[in-house]
C-alpha cells in the first residue's frame, strides 16, 4: 500500500519578511509606494490633537492603503476589512501588524470629506506625470446606485403630516379598545401585545413629529419642482433605473479617452442628469484645453446646458433625444430593444403587426403640392401649412369613397377595423427655422462624419469604467449616508480604479 508524507496543518509560527509580500508590479506594490512618496498627507494632521497628550493615532497612509486595497478585492464593510488585517498577510504588510478596529476604519471612511478629494487630485496629477491623460476626449457618464436609505420612508412634508395623523388615529382607537377591555377579563398574552401595538404606533407618530419640526421645509428642484424628502437619508433621492426605482445617489465620472483615467468624480442625490453636467464641466476648468471636447449621452442634454457651454466656449458633443433616429447605423434598433425577454415577459404570445406603408411610399408632388397614395388615389391637402411638433408640413387626407373600398386597406392602415382614412404628412423644416437654436448646432455638429466618429468614442470610454467599478470592485450601493460621505465614497472606489491604471502602466514597478 502506497505511504505518504503526513502534513501539518496546525498553526506555526513562520518568519515572513512583511516588505516582499508587495511584490513589484501589483497593485498593493503601486499604492504603498504612492501614499508613501508621491502624495502629501499633513493635511490629515489637522484630525488629531494628540502632540502632547492623547494615545498614538494610525497613520492615515497605512488606513488609506488598507481600504483602498480592500475596496480593489471587492471588500466594503468594516468588519469584513479589520477581519482581513488579521488574516490577509498582503493586508498585514500593508497595515504593518498592526490590525485596525472596525470602529476606526468605519470612522475613517465616514469622515474623509475634503481631505480624499486632495488625495484624488494628488494621484491624479501623479497620472498627468506619466503621461495618461490625453486631454483630448473627456466623456461624461453617471450610475445610480441605492444608499443606506430606505425609499419607503420618502415622502413630501403634506405626506409625513398625514401618516403621523393616521397613526396617531389608530393609536387613539386602539387604546380606546383596550380600555373598553379592561372591564372584562383578558388574557395576558392579548393584552400585552395590544399595549406593545399602541406604543410603537405612538413612538413612530411622535418621530414623524420630530422630523417635521426638524425639517419646516420640502425639497426643491433647480427649477422649483417638489422633491420628496427622505427620512433615513435626506439628501438622497428617490430615482428610476431599468432595475426598478431606488432611494440612493448618482456617481458622476469625467473619463479621459487616451487611458481611461478618471479625471473627476462627483455623488449627487438626485436622479436628473440634467442638473449635473454643469458642476462636472466646471471642475474640468484646470483640465481641459481649449481642444478638448466634452462629450455626454442625451440624459445631460438640455437647451440650457448647451447655451452655457456655448457661453462658456467648451467644445461638446452633447447627444440629443432622437440623434439614433437620424443615424442610420441603428435602423434596426427597434428589432432589439421591443424583442420580449423570455424572463420577463408575462403577456404570453406577442401579437405580430404587419409593416405600413409609410410616407415615402406615396408619391408626393412639392411643387404642384399634391400627393397620390401607393393605390393610385389623389389625397385631399388639409389647409395650406401646417405645424406639428414646431415643424412646418403639408398633412393630405384620403377619401372616404376611396380608402373605405381599397384592396390595399390592410397595408395602409394600423387598425383598419377602426380607423376610417390614412393620413400622411410632409415636412418642409422647422417653423423657427430662421432662428438657430443651440440644440440645432449641436445636431448639425454630431451628424457629421467626424461627430459620429467622435461621439462613437464616448461609450468605449466611460461604460468600461463603470463596469470595472460595479462589477470588478462589487460595489452594488453605497453604505453611508448623506452626500458629503457617499462623496467621499465614490472618490475612494474612482482612486482605486485610477491607481489600477498607474499598475498596469508600470508605476513603481
Amino acid at each position: 500500500m502506497a505511504r505518504y508524507k503526513s502534513l501539518d496543518t496546525n498553526p506555526q509560527f513562520l518568519s515572513v519578511d512583511l516588505a516582499r509580500q508587495l511584490l513589484p508590479g501589483t497593485f498593493e506594490h503601486a499604492l504603498n509606494h504612492l501614499l508613501d512618496h508621491e502624495v502629501d498627507l499633513a493635511h490629515f494632521d489637522a484630525r488629531f490633537r494628540n502632540d502632547t497628550t492623547g494615545a498614538p493615532a494610525y497613520p492615515p497612509a497605512m488606513l488609506l492603503k488598507v481600504v483602498l486595497f480592500a475596496y480593489a478585492q471587492g471588500i466594503v464593510r468594516s468588519r469584513a476589512i479589520e477581519r482581513v488585517c488579521q488574516e490577509h498577510v498582503t493586508f498585514m504588510a500593508l497595515c504593518g501588524m498592526t490590525a485596525p478596529h472596525f470602529t476606526t476604519i468605519a470612522h475613517f471612511v465616514s469622515t474623509l470629506r475634503d481631505d480624499i478629494a486632495q488625495v484624488f487630485a494628488a494621484v491624479l496629477a501623479v497620472c498627468d506625470g506619466q503621461g495618461l491623460i490625453g486631454r483630448e476626449m473627456f466623456a461624461i457618464d453617471g450610475v445610480k446606485l441605492p444608499s443606506n436609505a430606505s425609499k419607503h420612508r420618502s415622502g413630501t412634508r403634506a405626506e409625513f403630516t398625514k401618516r403621523a395623523e393616521k397613526l396617531e388615529a389608530a393609536a387613539k382607537t386602539m387604546l380606546e379598545r383596550h380600555r373598553d377591555a379592561d372591564t372584562r377579563d383578558l388574557e395576558p398574552d392579548v393584552a400585552a401585545k395590544t399595549t406593545a401595538r399602541i406604543k410603537r404606533l405612538t413612538q413612530d407618530a411622535e418621530q414623524l413629529r420630530e422630523w417635521l419640526a426638524a425639517h419646516p421645509q420640502d425639497r426643491h428642484g433647480p427649477t422649483g419642482g417638489l422633491r420628496k424628502s427622505n427620512r433615513t437619508d435626506n439628501e438622497s433621492a428617490k430615482m428610476a433605473t431599468d432595475k426598478g426605482v431606488i432611494q440612493g445617489y448618482t456617481g458622476v465620472a469625467a473619463v479621459d479617452a487616451k487611458h481611461q483615467i478618471i479625471v473627476d468624480a462627483q455623488a449627487h442625490g438626485t436622479g436628473s442628469e440634467q442638473e449635473l453636467l454643469l458642476p462636472v464641466v466646471e471642475a474640468l476648468a484646470a483640465l481641459r484645453t481649449s481642444d478638448t471636447v466634452l462629450t455626454a449621452d442625451a440624459g445631460y442634454h438640455s437647451e440650457a446646458n448647451l447655451a452655457a457651454l456655448a457661453a462658456l466656449e467648451v467644445p461638446a458633443l452633447i447627444a440629443d433625444p432622437d440623434m439614433r433616429k437620424r443615424d442610420e447605423r441603428f435602423a434596426d434598433r427597434e428589432h432589439h430593444t421591443t424583442a420580449p425577454n423570455p424572463l420577463h415577459d408575462k403577456s404570453g404570445t406577442v401579437k405580430k403587426t404587419l409593416p405600413v406603408f409609410a410616407p415615402s411610399d406615396f408619391t408626393y408632388d412639392a411643387d404642384a403640392r399634391t400627393c397620390v397614395c401607393p393605390a393610385g388615389k389623389s389625397l385631399y391637402r388639409k389647409g395650406a401649412s401646417n405645424v406639428t411638433n414646431g415643424y412646418v408640413g403639408e398633412h393630405f387626407r384620403g377619401a372616404k369613397r376611396d380608402c373605405g373600398s381599397c384592396a390595399l386597406r390592410d397595408q395602409c392602415l394600423r387598425t383598419p377595423a377602426t380607423t376610417i382614412v390614412r393620413n400622411v404628412a410632409f415636412f418642409r423644416g422647422r417653423e423657427d427655422a430662421e432662428t438657430e437654436t443651440h440644440t440645432m448646432r449641436m445636431q448639425q455638429r454630431l451628424d457629421t462624419p467626424d461627430g459620429r466618429e467622435q461621439y462613437g468614442r464616448r461609450f468605449g470610454t466611460v461604460e468600461p469604467v463603470f463596469g470595472n467599478v460595479r462589477y470588478n470592485k462589487r460595489l452594488d450601493r453605497f453604505t453611508l449616508r448623506g452626500r458629503t460621505k457617499v462623496n467621499g465614497q465614490w472618490l475612494l472606489f474612482c482612486l482605486v480604479h485610477n491607481i489600477e491604471k498607474l499598475t498596469h502602466a508600470g508605476y513603481a514597478a
